[in-house]
């Protein structure tokens, strides 16, 4: 069996006015992540996780920030192209581990919402993706309330 690890990593600032989308739930806060597209971070980071893992580049290549197709567009969309990708590569998901570090707001409540909706889009079984959420203990632009990062490891392997 042909097995891959790809890593994924994103960041982007939080600003008033804007939604906070993360792992493809809207969540109550009064500060969003700006970005071209919702600015989903933790979809972001499993899109290069997986793309990565596969060698298909980025999810930059593939939805440019400069393309208007991709202007305020649902990343949940997104994974589900690089899923159509990787099924195209004849490559199927195994399993996800991410981690998204947020000051606030406190996210450990939404994590089985977010892994409802991203199990159907990704294929796998909602115990196939981990969530952890981590604070950064008021240090640096996280610790500040001024960005959020999230970082993803994703197995996938070769159908067949």
């Amino acid at each position: 069996m042909n097995v891959r690890i790809g890593f994924g990593y994103d960041v982007h600032p939080l600003v008033e006015g804007r939604e906070l989308w993360l792992g493809g739930v809207k969540i109550n806060h009064h500060k969003g992540c700006l970005g071209h597209s919702d600015a989903d971070v933790l979809i972001h980071a499993i899109c290069d996780a997986l793309l990565g893992a596969a060698n298909l580049r980025d999810i930059g290549h593939h939805f440019p920030n400069t393309n208007p197709k991709y202007q305020g567009a649902d990343s949940k969309m997104l994974l589900a192209e690089v899923i159509n990708l990787l099924h195209q590569n004849n490559y199927l998901v195994g399993n996800i581990d991410s981690t998204l570090s947020i000051e606030a707001p406190k996210i450990n409540p939404r994590i089985i919402e977010m892994q409802k909706v991203l199990a159907p889009i990704l294929k796998i079984s909602e115990d196939s993706i981990s969530i952890k959420a981590t604070t950064n203990e008021k240090l640096g632009y996280v610790g500040n309330e001024q960005g959020v990062n999230a970082y993803a490891v994703a197995l996938i392997y070769k159908k067949g």
